[in-house]
């Protein structure tokens, strides 16, 4: 069972392969987690003299919980990477919460 997967980027338009990579990569927390319900990602550009200004923020809807991370980076593969890597830390501490 795959999840629903929206990408929702402001104030520009992302490409398929970004859009496929980010898919790919929420896919994955499956193998962590079977009751991942859809995700919601926002992909932003903060307007700062820094070359980190690429935002990704991802919501993770999960049965009768929702998860969230926000992640910086110089590029938006990298801000989605250190963001899932949050939410499956997130998603292992729920699931041991849960087996108590």
């Amino acid at each position: 069972m795959s999840m629903k997967v929206n990408i929702n980027a402001v104030h520009f338009k992302s490409d398929k392969k970004l859009d496929s990579f980010i898919t790919g990569k929420l896919e994955k927390l499956s193998t962590f987690y079977d009751g991942l319900i859809s995700s919601d990602v926002i992909l932003k550009l903060e307007n700062s003299s820094t070359n980190e200004n690429k935002i990704a923020e991802i919501r993770l809807n999960i049965k009768g919980y929702d998860l969230f991370a926000k992640k910086q980076c110089k590029s938006f593969e990298e801000a989605t990477d250190t963001a899932i890597e949050a939410l499956r830390r997130q998603l292992k501490k729920h699931k041991e919460k849960q087996k108590k």
